[in-house]
């Protein structure tokens, strides 16, 4: 999993989306390998000649499928990308948001500790 910037300990809703993402991700690059693998055996152990339409036309969906789910994954791990930069980018705002309100708080006591002029 990737690094996830965090002003504290405790997840943010999108870094818990981040995470379940990143499992989907997973899972679907492990079953397109799996797939791709298993195309593999079943095109290497039966000869072209042996091959109804059937079976050939079968081979031919799970390549189709294995590409899909390989694009599906790529597209999962772009997201990621986009959630990770909002998950920093956040962050920062967070940051500067309580730094402004101390700044500002540290202000309002000064002004207090001031006293009325007279």
């Amino acid at each position: 999993m990737s690094q996830k910037p965090s002003a504290s300990s405790v997840p943010t809703s999108l870094e818990r989306a981040l995470d379940q993402n990143e499992t989907v991700r997973d899972a679907v690059e492990n079953s397109a390998d799996e797939l791709l693998v298993i195309n593999t055996v079943l095109k290497q152990k039966i000869p072209d000649h042996a091959q109804t339409d059937d079976l050939a036309q079968a081979l031919q969906k799970g390549d189709e499928l294995e590409d899909r789910i390989q694009a599906s994954a790529e597209s999962l791990a772009k997201v990621n990308e986009a959630l990770t930069l909002e998950i920093a980018e956040r962050a920062r705002l967070e940051g500067e948001l309580a730094a402004a309100k101390a700044a500002l708080g540290q202000s309002s006591a000064s002004d207090g500790d001031a006293g009325p002029a007279g």
